[in-house]
């Protein structure tokens, strides 16, 4: 008998038109004869289940059910492609977690800690992971320019702590630029992570759970077309995203480690993509991310389709990983 999939997507942050675009090549990639597939807007005004001809029925928080033409539906497993706020920060997996629906990314507690950018390397850290030189701010201290800057010097990059596809994120060269890089963050945030500039070949590296066996997929080299790997970067074409990334073996195989390593450390599940920069050809962790982009320019589908893996093996195993 074929299983009941919801695809969630949207969401409600900056980058809910990014998580929309996943969840339909979601959606579009995965087996219709073996899965039956409904794709499920979360947004803060609406949950609703939208059909192949735009109709929109309303999902019943109370249990995560539609009523369609009178038939109640239930679902027997969630794919979750919401991209920051509920789905990547911990909120929706602490809810299916409840209802005790499967889902195919990790768990309440990893999704709230990765999601926090400053909590997950304050985590790392002590595990020998190398990571940059960080001050943290948050709405209403007092902002001491010259604390920041001996601790992280300039240039330095101001981040909002909890938002992904480099939404709120500045790089900073001068003193009088800071104030208006700090404001940018919180637009976005009310905590704020200040880092040292690492000058160095950046990669993204993708670890995912693949036929209950963690696998590392082969590496992307990050080269932007702009000063840093920001949103015009990511999703508007103005980078170079190499895979495999063209480094030695040696810094292959090290990053491989780390990121492999970061993944056991915090007991994760599912998609992960994280993101280092090498200093001195040691790789420094940027931040993990768990509901990495699907479409089929994103980095993460990139590097399977790389590793001989189809969007529709990626996503299909999700789901069977996910299913008890």
């Amino acid at each position: 008998m074929r299983k009941n999939i919801a695809i969630i997507m949207g969401g409600y942050s900056s980058e809910y038109e990014i998580s929309l675009k996943s969840g339909n090549v979601v959606y579009k990639s995965l087996d219709n004869k073996k899965y039956n597939l409904y794709r499920i807007h979360i947004f803060k005004n609406k949950w609703v289940y939208v059909d192949d001809n735009g109709n929109e029925f309303p999902v019943g928080k109370n249990d995560f059910s539609v009523s369609v033409n009178g038939k109640k539906l239930n679902f027997d497993c969630v794919f979750n492609a919401i991209h920051g706020s509920p789905g990547e920060d911990g909120f929706m997996q602490a809810y299916f977690s409840l209802l005790n629906i499967p889902q195919t990314s990790c768990n309440m507690y990893q999704a709230a800690l990765t999601f926090n950018k400053r909590d997950c390397l304050s985590v790392l850290k002590p595990y020998g992971i190398k990571t940059a030189e960080s001050y943290y701010v948050n709405l209403g201290d007092i902002i001491d320019e010259n604390a920041i800057i001996k601790k992280v010097g300039l240039p330095c990059f101001v981040k909002a702590n909890k938002a992904g596809s480099s939404f709120g994120i500045t790089k900073v060269y001068k003193k009088q630029d800071l104030q208006h890089a700090i404001d940018v963050a919180f637009a976005e945030d009310d905590e704020i992570i200040i880092e040292s500039f690492l000058d160095g070949v950046e990669v993204s590296v993708g670890v995912i759970k693949y036929k209950g066996e963690v696998k590392v997929l082969p590496i992307t080299e990050i080269v932007s077309d702009n000063d840093f790997f920001d949103y015009k970067a990511k999703y508007l074409g103005e980078s170079q995203e190499i895979t495999p990334a063209k480094i030695s073996d040696v810094m292959t195989n090290k990053v491989q480690t780390v990121a492999k390593q970061v993944y056991e450390i915090l007991k994760m599940d599912g998609f992960t993509r994280s993101e280092y920069i090498f200093k001195d050809e040691e790789p420094h962790l940027l931040e993990v991310n768990t509901v990495p982009g699907f479409t089929k320019e994103s980095i993460l589908p990139q590097q399977a389709l790389a590793a001989g893996i189809s969007l529709e093996a990626l996503f299909g195993n999700a789901i069977e990983e996910s299913l008890p």
